[in-house]
């Protein structure tokens, strides 16, 4: 090799090198994992003393001030309260009476003998004292008591969601379990899709399952409900534009406000405060169009806004009753939207200029209209908008300066979504607004309400730190029923379906808890053990007793502990603690989450040896969940007020049981798998619990497939990771076999041994060299040029994908397809010779090829992805020297093209092949669909959560837009374009004495 080749390889390799650098430079910050310490609360539970339950008195008197619907109410739940406690034991008056305070609902109960007086300076002190009474009836205490003042409500506002009221109970819509929509389906047989658009028979029903819900949660203390809804009852009559006079939507939001109107209202009247709940941008498509011609659907013009606050004018003037709106920016879309109806909504709202535009707009119409304006500060995204909910400098630029008396800010207490492991949200103690607490009753995350799941000392926690941090937090929002997947979980519905009662403990609770901060949450549970389960002593302590494990049952069942207790971030996010389940029953299989949380888990901060812990605390969680059902079966069946109640309890516990032997043995298997993979676990360790985890998945599957109530886990996820671990050796031995063969046949190359071999070997490492090299080869040794190359890149590129994902054979497959055609449609119209860029590309493939055998070698496919994930040194330089690589297969076709044509040309043919291996993928994936696509290749492959399509989408988690397929098509189309430029353009003339270059002729 000459100097001056030296010299123009060197610089080759060095801008390949720098292009190769910048990629994996791109990639990591892309990636953006990084891992950070957090404080999270832990929950030192409690059981209450065995007390003796208190006989009712028979109520010879209920005197309570006349025509007050509100007081009669409380009243009859003192009645059906002191019915359920049993025989009533002497006899006993109760006299109410209240001022006309406007504010506050504290009272005072005076006991003299058997009367009971109750004053109040506020009609709200009044009812919630009867209500207060009655739960105190039901749970068995003295009445002595109640006795002595009780100050007003720390936090007056106590919002519920809707419950499951309206809900029709279908057996049908919950048995395949794979439904992940968000919307409840709440008057679904009650809405039309068209004329008279409301079925009234229908109606009847949903109305009396919403006075129960309302009936039953102010008897709980709460005072406020969100109902869903907004568009369904507008008609823009204030509008001209959005809806002609015969619009559908007109004749429909009429029809809505005559049916439900009564229904709020009446929950109003019964002492509600009734608030619509919607996601913005909601939308029509006349209201999408009419906003569009108009404002370009631009949610930063103001203008825009005074469309929507027109429209609550008019849902105040036609809905007196309506208190105000709950409205959130952070999630909307198909998931939330009614199938056969097209009212939507967008994620539209995501900007700081937008949300700002949006609040001032409803904020200055609730201050007209004498109304109240929730918003959420939920998010999913980047950027200040997208991670207000839990950065205090985000919250700030998008909430701070926003002063309005009328807007109040609803934040999870969580930093974060509803799960453990979180530390508390500080977002809730900072800002000048007025705050309210979200909490959650029926964990999505955590069972959705299958499992117990005491959590009365986490929100005391959370609601005393932030009560003392933050004197604007004013209320609690506790969701009842709904969050996450309807359908897609145990058929289990408040009031009416299931066992229910068992998260119906942490909306009481919750109520509570609002009231006094500093209520005694173990006495608050054996309450609602003595008026719903048992007026034992013996079997309410038992019952509080199991309640008081479920905290470390689930936090450390559920959860990898080493893993959960630490910050994770990546692509921008920060994914939840849980990560191995997900959304509720998905038990993954991927490598990203599990390589990642091993990895993690590994290296946690307390010196611990975070495997061992980790797979210690899913024995203890099983061993918590054994002595859980221990406490509850081993109760006299007769001293349940229900025996089937006590049923349900008991198959919960078994249930769980059942669930948490799976994950222990799961948690055990995968951090035993990576740990083979990061070569400090032996394979024979995970083969055990490989078998152990297949016997309690199979005894899992045969006792709960099929329940409804208690549903099996969904489990394709899990064997199909094992199913790619269980062949990583395989292919480990598959990959030493083909490097063996790889490097046989270069080292036969370097020696001149087999001349096709010598070909690609000098082809591949010296491509300038390869119409030299080409020209001596026998003929019949010239299909080995193309057969050796293809046959070991087909080879390496199936034990890459465990022989698994046809997805990625075809993806990968077509762009080397791309590559190859467009390079030989180069080289017969330049009349160039085929076969020493054959060679040349074959020699360099070959090189590619052993590059990618070294990695898979030691562990197979996956100690490459453990790599990938965990080791950020590893990953880039893997990506730069493969990317290097990559660039001289094109490197060296130019470089053999070289004797034939001119430099430019010579470029310009592999510029317009690198485009060729972008188009021809590009444009199949943009026609078949990216998320489809996407969701195909990632379920062969087993890299990113199976679930991110199915409840999500990948697109819209991973923020890819949806027209990516499509932009690289273009580029690689414009990539192409370029490479025909620089092929085609006229060549300058040359000096005397040189030779002409072949001109390119595009006829044949």
């Amino acid at each position: 090799m000459t100097r001056r080749r030296a010299v123009e390889v060197a610089a080759v390799l060095l801008v390949l090198a720098v292009l190769g650098g910048a990629v994996a430079a791109g990639l990591q910050a892309a990636l953006g994992l990084r891992v950070e310490g957090k404080d999270v609360p832990a929950e030192p539970t409690s059981v209450a003393p065995e007390r003796a339950f208190a006989p009712p008195p028979r109520w010879t008197t209920l005197d309570v001030p006349t025509g007050d619907e509100r007081l009669d109410l409380a009243a009859a739940e003192l009645r059906r309260a002191s019915r359920s406690a049993g025989a009533p034991r002497g006899t006993a008056s109760l006299r109410v009476r209240h001022g006309n305070a406007a504010d506050g609902d504290g009272y005072a109960v005076a006991l003299r003998g058997t009367r009971l007086d109750l004053t109040a300076p506020s009609r709200a002190g009044a009812v919630r004292g009867v209500y207060e009474l009655a739960q105190a009836v039901g749970a068995g205490r003295p009445l002595a008591d109640l006795a002595g003042e009780h100050p007003t409500s720390r936090l007056p506002f106590r919002m519920v969601d809707l419950g499951a009221a309206g809900v029709t109970p279908d057996p049908d819509e919950w048995r395949d379990g794979d439904d992940y929509s968000h919307r409840s389906g709440a008057f679904d047989d009650v809405v039309l899709g068209g004329p008279p658009y409301v079925d009234d028979a229908a109606l009847a029903d949903a109305s009396a399952s919403v006075e129960r819900y309302v009936e039953h949660v102010l008897a709980q203390g709460h005072n406020a409900i969100t109902v869903p809804g907004l568009l369904e009852y507008v008609t823009f009559a204030d509008v001209p534009g959005v809806y002609e006079a015969d619009d559908e939507h007109v004749a429909r939001a009429r029809a809505m406000r005559a049916a439900f109107g009564p229904v709020w209202q009446r929950a109003h009247d019964l002492g509600l405060r009734v608030y619509l709940r919607f996601d913005m941008l909601a939308l029509t498509p006349p209201l999408r169009a009419y906003l569009a011609d108009r404002y370009d659907l631009d949610t930063e013009d103001p203008r825009l806004w005074e469309v929507y606050a027109a429209a609550l004018d008019e849902v105040y003037r036609e809905m007196p009753y309506v208190d105000g709106i709950v409205v959130r920016v952070g999630e909307a879309g198909d998931v939330y939207d009614t199938p056969g109806l097209d009212y939507t909504s967008e994620l539209a709202v995501t900007t700081v200029p937008a949300v700002r535009a949006m609040l001032t707009a409803f904020t200055d119409q609730a201050e007209r209209a004498d109304r109240e304006v929730v918003f959420r500060t939920w998010s999913v995204g980047v950027g200040a908008v997208g991670d207000m909910h839990t950065n205090r400098e985000s919250y700030e630029a998008v909430l701070g300066g926003l002063d309005s008396d009328r807007l109040v800010v609803s934040t999870k207490y969580s930093l974060g979504d509803f799960y453990r492991h979180l530390p508390y949200n500080d977002t809730l103690e900072v800002g000048e607004h007025r705050r309210i607490v979200e909490l959650q009753s029926r964990r999505e995350f955590e069972g959705q309400g299958a499992l117990p799941d005491d959590l009365g000392v986490l929100h005391q926690q959370a609601l005393q730190r932030f009560v003392a941090a933050n004197p604007r937090v004013e209320g609690v929002w506790t969701w009842t029923q709904d969050g996450g997947p309807w359908r897609a979980g145990p058929f289990s519905l408040l009031l009416t379906t299931g066992f229910w009662q068992l998260y119906d403990l942490n909306s009481e609770v919750a109520a509570r808890l609002a009231v006094d901060p500093d209520a005694d949450v173990a006495e608050a549970t054996a309450d609602w053990a003595r008026r719903t389960l048992s007026r034992d002593p013996a079997t309410v302590r038992a019952v509080g007793e199991a309640l008081a494990l479920s905290p470390q049952v689930i936090g450390e069942g559920l959860y990898v502990g080493p893993y959960a207790d630490r910050r994770v971030f990546a692509l921008g996010l920060e994914p939840p603690p849980m990560m191995w389940v997900f959304e509720w029953d998905i038990l993954t299989g991927d490598s990203a989450v599990l390589d990642v949380v091993y990895a993690v888990t590994r290296d946690s901060a307390d010196g611990r040896d975070g495997v061992e812990t980790a797979i210690r605390e899913g024995d203890d969680a099983l061993a918590g969940a054994e002595r859980m059902r221990a406490l509850v079966a081993g109760t006299d069946p007769a001293s349940w007020r229900d025996a089937e109640v006590r049923e349900r309890f008991v198959a919960a516990l078994d249930f769980q049981v059942s669930l948490l032997r799976m994950l222990g043995a799961y948690r055990a298997m995968v951090l035993r798998h990576a740990q083979w993979l990061d070569g400090e676990g032996s394979r024979e360790a995970w083969s055990q619990a490989r078998e152990a985890f297949g016997s309690a998945a199979d005894a899992h599957e045969r006792a709960y497939a099929g329940d409804l109530a208690l549903p099996a886990w969904n489990l394709t996820a899990a064997r199909l990771g094992l199913e790619r671990a269980e062949r990583d050796l395989p292919m480990a031995w598959a990959a030493r076999g083909l490097l063996v063969v790889a490097l046989g046949w270069l080292l036969i190359g370097a020696l001149g041994r087999v001349p096709a071999a010598r070909v690609l070997w000098l082809a591949g490492t010296r491509p300038w060299r390869a119409a030299e090299a080409v020209r001596d080869l026998p003929r019949g040794q010239r299909a080995l040029l193309v057969a050796v190359p293809l046959g070991l890149l087909a080879a390496s590129r199936l034990v890459f994908t465990w022989f698994a994902a046809p997805a990625h054979l075809l993806a990968a497959g077509l762009g080397w397809l791309g590559l190859v055609a467009v390079l030989a449609v180069a080289v017969r119209l330049l009349r160039a010779d085929p076969w020493p860029v054959l060679a040349a590309v074959g020699g360099a493939v070959v090189l590619r090829v052993v590059l990618l055998l070294v990695v898979l070698a030691p562990r197979g496919p996956g100690g490459y992805w453990f790599a990938f994930w965990t080791s950020p040194g590893r990953r880039s330089a893997y990506v730069a020297v493969a990317f290097v690589a990559l660039g001289w297969v094109l490197v060296a076709a130019a470089w053999a093209l070289r004797p034939s044509v001119s430099r430019r040309r010579a470029a310009g043919a592999a510029v317009a092949a690198a485009g060729g291996a972008v188009v021809v993928p590009a444009l199949l994936v943009a026609l078949v669909g990216l998320e489809p696509a996407l969701s195909a290749w990632n379920d062969q492959l087993a890299l990113l959560p199976w679930g991110l399509h199915r409840i999500l989408g990948l697109t819209v988690y991973l923020g890819v837009p949806a027209g990516a397929a499509w932009w690289a098509s273009a580029a690689g189309a414009g990539v192409m374009l370029l490479g025909v430029v620089l092929t085609a353009a006229p060549s300058r003339t040359r000096q005397a004495g040189t030779r002409s270059r072949p001109r390119l002729k595009f006829s044949a």
